[in-house]
């Protein structure tokens, strides 16, 4: 299958969108490094455009059923949780808001460019390639020692550099911090990635794949890696395991080694968690403290689990149920209780909070909409949900705030992906095109 030339893979949508809508669309998902007070909650640039936008679209599309079912299942079982004491008024309407609001919004923007899940994808990766630009830019700008062209704070007022490694700083770019830049660019890094290998001019061109792949290395970041062996497995499935398992293989070990002999912090990250896994008692000063982070998250969820495995303690309660069961609660030294908010892992926090129920429907929305690649179809749909899909593991294993950097629109787009792949194998036509047909004939 040859693929369109990225002039010729996508027309633009006949309908004229506004300009700045979509512009503080795309905002909302890459600018999670400003935020506009801290307390009693911090209130990012992406809550604001709910706020302006949501009544717009509710107003013009009306309420999801199968949403408000959903959210009206979490919205009692979290309710429960808070009279019998599993959480908090506070903590659970905090997360829950914010949850329900970011779900909805990316909802409505698929209806509002009329299910055209290809050219929203296509815009990202636009913002991507912008982002990566920012983080050469940073980058060059750390070595001739220009600081306002590495250290941002003087606009974005979350999150600083991060120095380490050979090279002096892992780029971040406009994100907060390192891991979020490689979260959230991992679905341009699979494009780029595929490009690279298939010679194909997707969405992107060479210049601009390539610019992605250096900034999302130049992160080093753990979740970097991760998001690389995701690509090249996928990459394997799709296309045929042998050749991109000797590709995966060499490409993991080497970078692997790269970050394990020049990064010390991914190293002692990498040592501590295998020794706690390998049953090695927590050792202060000798374990790497974000290595029992993690595993002390993990310890809490599946005590948790135990006794709470249909639908969880409720959204939110993470921080009340790591106050029971942390392996930390009685260290004299702080810092040990860190990430208790979101478990340090969106999949850990979905069996903390949500339970069974969670769970299934998370996994099913994965398994159910994946779309994989069939050489007798020209459509460029597999490409796209396993792109996303990169994004949707990476925040599964390692992130755990459940709508930073616009994680929903990555989980929207993904369903919508698959519905339009199916209605293009039935009659050879996308959502987005039959919808433009019943306009014209409405």
């Amino acid at each position: 299958m040859r693929m369109p030339p990225i002039d010729k893979a996508l027309n633009e949508p006949q309908n004229t969108r506004n300009f700045w809508i979509t512009l503080f669309i795309y905002l909302s998902i890459f600018i999670y490094s400003f935020v506009f007070f801290k307390t009693p909650f911090e209130f990012y640039f992406a809550y604001l455009i709910y706020i302006v936008l949501l009544p717009v679209f509710i107003t013009r599309y009306g309420l999801n059923r199968d949403f408000i079912i959903v959210f009206s299942v979490l919205f009692i079982t979290g309710l429960f949780n808070i009279f019998i004491g599993n959480n908090t008024i506070a903590l659970f309407f905090k997360v829950f808001t914010g949850l329900c609001l970011s779900y909805f919004f990316y909802y409505y923007v698929v209806l509002e460019y009329d299910f055209n899940t290809e050219q929203l994808f296509k815009w990202y990766l636009k913002g991507s390639y912008i982002a990566s630009l920012i983080g050469i830019i940073q980058f060059v700008s750390f070595q001739i020692g220009f600081k306002p062209g590495y250290n941002y704070r003087w606009i974005l007022n979350k999150g600083y550099p991060v120095l380490g490694g050979n090279f002096g700083i892992r780029v971040s770019s406009v994100f907060a911090e390192p891991s979020y830049l490689a979260s959230t660019l991992a679905a341009a890094f699979f494009v780029a990635l595929y490009n690279l290998f298939r010679k194909e001019n997707y969405y992107l061109t060479s210049f601009q794949g390539l610019i992605i792949i250096l900034t999302y290395l130049l992160s080093f970041s753990s979740l970097g890696q991760l998001g690389l062996f995701l690509s090249f497995l996928l990459l394997a499935l799709n296309f045929g395991l042998i050749r991109y398992t000797l590709i995966a293989i060499p490409a993991f070990i080497i970078l692997f080694n790269v970050l394990y002999t020049n990064v010390s912090d991914f190293r002692q990250r990498y040592d501590g968690l295998i020794s706690l896994i390998s049953g090695e008692e927590f050792k202060l000063g000798t374990t790497h403290g974000s290595s029992f982070i993690l595993y002390n998250n993990y310890a809490v969820t599946m005590k948790s689990f135990k006794t709470n495995f249909v639908f969880g303690t409720g959204i939110g309660s993470h921080p009340v149920t790591f106050e029971k069961y942390s392996l930390a609660k009685n260290f004299k030294v702080k810092g040990f209780n860190s990430n208790s908010a979101d478990a340090n892992s969106m999949f850990l926090r979905i069996i903390s909070e949500t339970g069974l129920f969670g769970l299934s429907l998370f996994m099913f929305i994965v398994f159910r909409h994946y779309v994989s690649r069939d050489p007798e179809y020209d459509s460029p749909h597999w490409l796209i949900s396993n792109a996303i899909l990169v994004i949707i593991l990476v925040n599964l294993i390692r992130q755990g705030h459940y709508f930073l950097n616009g994680f929903p629109f990555f989980v929207i787009l993904y369903y919508f992906n698959s519905l339009c792949y199916r209605m293009y194998r039935q009659s050879g036509k996308t959502l987005y095109e039959n919808k433009l047909e019943q306009d014209a004939a409405a």
